[in-house]
């Protein structure tokens, strides 16, 4: 019942808060790794998160994992987007990442912090997964609840922008969209987060 009324359960990535304030927090999270999908959305009937089937068959979140020894790997949180309409590719320490340009997008798992190193982690069996490493990355963070629908997401993210760069910080990319909730859980109990990686 706690994923119908918010609670969130799963493993989140590690990061440390440098700064804490009414609009943002700034944080500093730590490297990982994580299993990416890129894919036409076009391709998976129009759907911009179909990537999510792809990676959640990958840790065998839906049954038998399609990856070599054959291991499950638990879910974590949050799942993260970049719109497909943005260009830039920026990875972050969350369990779904996604990210694109005009029309590939792609979205990341960010597996668990017992997965040191992308050779520890299990071999993709779907050739369309891949296995990487990301590295330490300092972010603007703003929260908040709700269905993160476009319009939305374009406010949240245009008042951190602002935010950010009135208290001196230096925006180096585009912004992620952090949904920490599964689709059934009740709207105003979500927790989303939009981010912008800063210098």
């Amino acid at each position: 019942m706690g994923l119908v009324f918010g609670k969130i359960t799963v493993e989140t990535p590690k990061h440390e808060v440098l700064h804490s304030c009414p609009d943002y927090e700034i944080r500093r999270y730590s490297p990982s790794v994580v299993a990416e999908v890129t894919y036409d959305p076009s391709q998976l009937r129009g759907d911009r998160d179909g990537g999510f089937m792809i990676l959640a068959q990958y840790i065998g979140a839906l049954g038998q994992p399609q990856n070599a020894k054959p291991e499950k790997i638990a879910m974590t949180a949050p799942v993260i987007t970049k719109s497909p309409s943005q260009s830039e590719k920026i990875a972050m320490t969350a369990p779904v990442i996604t990210t694109g340009d005009n029309k590939a997008t792609t979205m990341q798992f960010v597996l668990p912090a017992k997965y040191k190193t992308v050779e520890e982690a299990p071999k993709p069996l779907d050739e369309r997964v891949v296995i990487k490493a990301e590295g330490g990355r300092k972010y603007g963070v703003a929260r908040f609840s709700g269905v993160a629908t476009d319009k939305v997401v374009e406010e949240r993210v245009e008042k951190l922008r602002r935010s950010l760069e009135r208290d001196g910080y230096k925006v180096v990319g585009d912004f992620l969209l952090a949904r920490y909730n599964p689709p059934w859980t009740l709207p105003p109990l979500r927790t989303n987060e939009v981010m912008l990686p800063i210098e």
